[in-house]
């Protein structure tokens, strides 16, 4: 029989791996949101993880990348890129307007500090998917910007052996013996930077990632810094 002194329980949804995430109606539910930056080799799997985590997270959105290449078909301005030409980009690059940028094979992409700021103001988790030396830029500048410092969450992903990774590109039957062989080569460069980050993911399977990376976001959001405890 139930009687009026029962506590309520707390109401929680689930991921699709089944992972538990506080309920907006939960007392708990007052976190600031995360910059989430997952940085890995050409290989290491964070393009899938990233995917993965879109997926189990409603309330988080990825930062979309401002490009001058031009719009391959299917997609869309300000949902897969932002598009640009080459001075436009370089005037936002003299304004201050990126936390990082590159130009690779003559195509310029940038993130853009609105972009994240923009977010973060309306209480969404923002994913960032960047390789080391953007990693690097943004750390460096969170240091100056206690807002993007304060939501800043750095992950590393690497597979658990040069052999794994080798296995890994070869599979994906998209590149040749000489170009596999120079994309090692940099991978090892970057997996020196992994002490950089604030976490160090070693791959596994698809669903084992993302459940790390799940965690590592729980335990996140209740650091004393970024939550809210009720008022009794």
């Amino acid at each position: 029989m139930k009687t009026g002194s029962q506590k309520p329980e707390l109401r929680v949804r689930k991921t699709k791996v089944g992972n538990p995430i506080s309920d907006p109606r939960s007392p708990f539910s007052d976190f600031r949101p995360l910059l989430i930056l997952i940085s890995a080799p050409s290989g290491g799997g964070k393009t899938t993880l990233c995917q993965q985590l879109l997926a189990a997270q409603q309330d988080m959105t990825r930062a979309i990348t401002c490009t001058t290449r031009p719009p391959r078909p299917g997609e869309k301005e300000g949902v897969d890129y932002h598009f640009c030409d080459a001075a436009e980009f370089e005037r936002r690059v003299l304004a201050g307007d990126f936390i990082e940028h590159a130009t690779v094979f003559g195509r310029s992409y940038g993130t853009l500090r609105s972009e994240l700021l923009d977010k973060l103001r309306a209480g969404r988790d923002v994913l960032l998917n960047v390789d080391v030396q953007g990693a690097a830029a943004i750390r460096g500048r969170a240091q100056a910007e206690p807002e993007l410092k304060r939501a800043l969450v750095t992950v590393f992903l690497t597979p658990p052996s040069v052999a794994v990774l080798a296995e890994r590109l070869n599979k994906r039957n998209t590149d040749a013996a000489e170009e596999i062989q120079k994309r090692l080569a940099l991978a090892r460069q970057e997996i020196a930077h992994w002490r950089h980050f604030d976490y160090l993911v070693l791959s596994s399977t698809i669903p084992e990632d993302l459940r790390r990376m799940l965690v590592i976001i729980e335990a996140e959001k209740m650091r004393a810094a970024r939550a809210t405890a009720p008022e009794f």
